[in-house]
């Protein structure tokens, strides 16, 4: 765990020691606020109901988005009650302070790549199953980038999250 903690600390510092464009820092703070609540990925889920082209894929992303709360938010996040990077280190300075104090997983990484594995297992053009996959990725760095997830956080989110996708997507 020492050698994971160390990676963590010094992949942390690294990104946030890049020097900062204000622009930048209003975009991924914007961004990384529209994953609070996974309502984002609900409102996307829900209006692709409205279609029979992306029907399967709104109900997809829905199942996996449920497994992914679940699993993450009611199950490991207060299993590990992992400190944000914030608490722990004082040389970061976040962007945002989040009002979960527990780090590990990422709940908003999870919630993306359930969301945007589902998404592009089932959607029915290419264009939008790659902004599915790129999204998550995107949402991932985002929490990296504010200061408020370890990289292990957002791996762990990302793993939770696909594993939630394709139990959703063998469901249906």
């Amino acid at each position: 765990m020492n050698a994971i903690q160390r990676f963590d600390d010094n992949l942390i510092l690294q990104i946030q020691s890049h020097r900062r464009w204000k622009a930048l820092d209003v975009v991924m703070k914007v961004f990384t606020s529209l994953g609070n609540g996974g309502f984002i990925w609900i409102a996307i889920s829900l209006a692709m109901l409205f279609s029979k082209k992306t029907y399967q894929a709104g109900v997809c992303a829905g199942l996996a988005l449920a497994f992914s709360v679940l699993i993450t938010n009611l199950g490991l996040k207060p299993f590990f009650a992992r400190k944000r990077p914030y608490v722990t280190m004082p040389q970061i300075k976040p962007l945002l302070i989040s009002y979960d104090p527990n780090s590990f997983p990422s709940g908003h990484t999870c919630a993306a790549f359930s969301a945007g594995i589902a998404w592009a297992a089932t959607l029915p053009n290419w264009w939008g199953r790659i902004a599915a996959i790129v999204q998550a990725f995107c949402m991932g760095y985002s929490r990296l980038y504010v200061g408020v997830h370890y990289p292990s956080d957002v791996l762990g989110g990302a793993g939770v999250g696909c594993i939630c996708a394709v139990i959703a997507i063998s469901i249906l």
